[in-house]
């Protein structure tokens, strides 16, 4: 999806580095974070820096491809010093999360940490909360339940 041509003017307005979600139309699970780190700006592509090789790993042990899921984040482009994005950033970029969802018609949507969590719930979707997969990296508590989560996926999704 290319967010330059939705016509947006304030989501992620003072940046030229928008990254875009991935992944195919047709996919029956989206995954949403919070917001693109460097290695995201720089290569354009979501969780591909620590968290997406966390991520990508635990998918994988649990029989996922990330080729098979559309991978996006709530705000697309990076915040400065990696900050937490702040509300309005978060309200101006939404449409386009819409857009997405829109677009591919998940089944299921994995919101990945906190702010992920403002994404709107709507009808004949569903949803799982569960932590970002950069605080399941760090921190052993939250690693349990982030793992169970992503199996979750392959259990009641992926047949």
């Amino acid at each position: 999806m290319n967010m330059r041509k939705l016509g947006l003017k304030e989501c992620c307005a003072e940046t030229q580095s928008l990254v875009s979600g991935e992944g195919p139309n047709s996919a029956r699970v989206m995954l949403v974070g919070q917001n693109p780190g460097i290695e995201e700006e720089r290569q354009g592509r979501p969780f591909v820096g620590r968290a997406g090789k966390y991520l990508t790993t635990i998918l994988e042990k649990n029989g996922l491809n990330r080729r098979d899921l559309y991978i996006t984040n709530i705000v697309k482009c990076r915040t400065p010093q990696n900050r937490k994005p702040t509300s309005k950033e978060i309200e101006d970029c939404l449409p386009v999360l819409l857009e997405e969802i829109d677009k591919i018609k998940p089944e299921l949507i994995v919101l990945l940490g906190n702010v992920a969590r403002n994404t709107p719930r709507l009808d004949n979707i569903n949803y799982i909360e569960t932590y970002h997969p950069a605080a399941a990296r760090r921190f052993p508590r939250f690693r349990r339940k982030f793992e169970a989560d992503i199996a979750r996926i392959k259990k009641e999704y992926q047949d």
